[in-house]
């Protein structure tokens, strides 16, 4: 069984807090070089993974962060793992965060925020530390549009992802064209609020890593009448929690995160308003503590300056792609992993072997 978490407690002040968060992330968002970000009118979306200590619980350590909106059509998906599908925000930040989880198991030294749990070689969040997301702006799917009759944004899935399915439905992302296959970044939070947010991968040493607050940007429009993100997105993440109820695995249980209202982020992260068609940047930003620095293009899954002659080359995909985070794990000396380093197993291969692990923990409830 995993190391008992007791529920995150509220900070003191919830508007202090939004503002530190957010002035955490957008500082270091700040220090980074221009390449990739917004120009003009473009507008983006930055999303970033905070750790705070008991010793200075108002001083979060920013250990990831990533701008994006973009994403790949069902047309150009990549069978070999060789691209990034989803370049939100969210999506890209959590990746990056991952990145510095293989860097900081795998060095000398192992970080002072995880602690092993008991004698099993597996690893914990160490009690006192947190994690937390800050996002520029209300995820995609928290007030999904109904369906057009030519579209279909709600899918059954029919894989179990980190040893748990999703029950009911899920939304898509939104967008114009060819449709995409990824699920709303809303549908990934709750996902990651029921298996954490270390994915099927690291499972196999890490216990959960659940988030304990949610900062939202405020939107420069003012929200709608009536909505509050502090009460409302937690009630619709209640709901969809509801709906998994019956289905978590007996090693995980659903973890309720605090939500708070952030200020208003600077102009480059809000749409222009009125009648002008919104210009979203079409570069995703990625960062991490542990020294990763990449521009993805959010069309391609590739690294920024990929030309078409050069777009299958191993040099011009992400460190955030499947291919290269199945690569990560593999290197890892942890006797936990040794098993998969004398075959040839594909990303999807290893999360599946961690799905027949957890599977005798299932819940028929």
């Amino acid at each position: 069984m995993y190391h008992s978490t007791s529920p995150p407690t509220p900070p003191r002040d919830g508007v202090q807090w939004a503002c530190t968060a957010s002035s955490a992330a957008l500082r270091r968002y700040s220090s980074l070089p221009k390449k990739g970000k917004p120009q003009g009118r473009e507008s983006t979306v930055l999303a970033a993974f905070l750790l705070s200590s008991p010793q200075d619980p108002l001083g979060p350590a920013v250990l990831s962060l990533a701008t994006g909106t973009k994403c790949l059509g069902a047309s150009r998906l990549g069978p070999r793992g060789d691209l990034v599908h989803d370049a939100h925000a969210e999506v890209v930040a959590r990746r990056a965060l991952l990145r510095l989880l293989y860097a900081e198991i795998g060095a000398d030294s192992p970080p002072s925020w995880l602690v092993p749990s008991g004698s099993g070689g597996r690893w914990r969040l160490r009690d006192g530390y947190q994690l937390h997301l800050y996002i520029t702006q209300l995820p995609c799917g928290v007030m999904p549009v109904p369906p057009s009759p030519s579209e279909v944004p709600r899918i059954q899935p029919d894989i179990v992802v980190n040893g748990c399915g999703d029950g009911g439905f899920v939304q898509r992302k939104p967008g114009r064209g060819d449709t995409t296959l990824s699920m709303s970044c809303f549908d990934k939070i709750t996902r990651w609020c029921v298996v954490g947010i270390q994915g099927a991968l690291l499972s196999h040493i890490l216990e959960p890593l659940y988030l304990s607050t949610v900062t939202i940007g405020r939107s420069p429009d003012g929200a709608s009448e009536g909505f509050c993100i502090e009460s409302n997105v937690e009630k619709v993440l209640c709901a969809r929690l509801s709906s998994l109820s019956k289905i978590f695995p007996a090693s995980f249980k659903p973890n309720k995160p605090l939500f708070f209202e952030a200020p208003i982020p600077p102009k480059e992260f809000n749409q222009t308003p009125g009648d002008i068609p919104p210009l979203t940047c079409g570069y995703s930003i990625c960062w991490n503590k542990s020294g990763l620095h990449e521009v993805i293009l959010g069309t391609t899954g590739r690294k920024q300056g990929t030309s078409s002659k050069a777009a299958c080359l191993p040099s011009t995909e992400s460190m955030l792609c499947k291919i290269r985070l199945a690569e990560a794990f593999i290197s890892l000396e942890h006797p936990l992993i040794t098993k998969f380093q004398h075959e040839e197993l594909s990303y999807r291969a290893i999360k599946v072997f961690y799905l027949i692990l957890v599977k005798p923990n299932y819940t028929n409830a």
